[in-house]
Parts: structure tokens; sequence; C-alpha cells
């Protein structure tokens, strides 16, 4: 009884210290760059809008660098952009808006379409998906310029309701 202990022993022993023949190689994953073709495109800008947008200079490089975001191919080249919208973007917030665009909605629009650019920049800093963030700094970006049309087509006049 005790030589078959001995023995179990010594063969449990022998079998958790041998070393495995077949140890599995650490395979890092490379990182999938989304594709372009993948992001929603802008919305369309009417024409009305687009006669008052055409001469502030800040909203044209704005515009400018977001036509960028279609044209990045690497995560460095998304980087550059992301930083360069961050920068127009706070030359838009100092800039002084057109009388008619100087409204709430385009503010507080231009303020949630910063927050997802910031969204952006952080998941790029933690090695998050970025494809996400993207669409939905996108999408952002596309509630800040509808709001234009809707400003542009909006006929009702405030200060004779609020009169009444």
């Amino acid at each position: 009884m005790g030589r078959i202990l001995f023995y179990l022993i010594v063969f449990i022993l022998l079998g958790s210290c041998k070393q495995q023949a077949n140890t599995e190689a650490v395979e890092e994953k490379a990182e999938e760059f989304f594709s372009v073709d993948s992001l929603p495109k802008p919305s369309e800008i009417n024409e009305q809008a687009l006669t008052i947008l055409k001469e502030w200079q800040e909203f044209n490089g704005l515009e400018t660098t977001f036509e960028s975001l279609y044209r990045v191919a690497n995560r460095e080249d998304l980087e550059l952009v992301i930083e360069d919208l961050i920068e127009k973007q706070k030359t838009l917030e100092a800039s002084t808006f057109p009388a008619t665009f100087d409204k709430p909605q385009i503010k507080s629009r231009q303020k949630v379409f910063k927050t997802y650019i910031l969204k952006t920049k952080g998941n790029m800093e933690y090695r998050v998906g970025t494809k996400a963030s993207t669409i939905e700094m996108i999408n952002a970006y596309n509630a800040f310029r509808n709001q234009f049309n809707v400003i542009v087509n909006s006929k009702l006049d405030t200060i004779l309701i609020l009169s009444e």
C-alpha cells in the first residue's frame, strides 16, 4: 500500500512538473482599421443656408477638415484629422456666428459634435474600437449641418407668436 501511494505521488509530481512541449504562441492580433466607405455621408445643406455659410470662414475651415476624414487610410491619419477637427472646432466656437445662425439650437449641436470628437480621440488613445465613435461623430455633425436647413426653412416669426 505504501509503495502504491509512493509511486502515485511520484507520478503526479512528474506529470505536473513536465514542461509542456506544445506551448501556444502568443499571437497579437493586428488591429484592423475600418473602411471609410462604411462611414455615413455628410448631409446636404440647402442653397439658402449655403449662401450664408459661404461667408463664415471658420465653418468653411471645419468643412474642409471634415471632408478629409473620408480620405484617411490608417490610424495615424485619423489621429491627425481628429486633432485638426478639435482645433477647427475651437476656432468655430470662438468665432462670431452669422446672425441667422446665432441660435441655441446651432450652438447645442456644435457642443454635441465637440463631445463626439473628444470621444473618438479618447477611443484612439486607449486603442478601443474607433469605428463606432467615428460614426457617432459623423451623425452628430450631420445633425449640426441639418440644423442649418431647419433654421433657414423655418418661416415662423417667434416674436409675433410670443406677443399675442
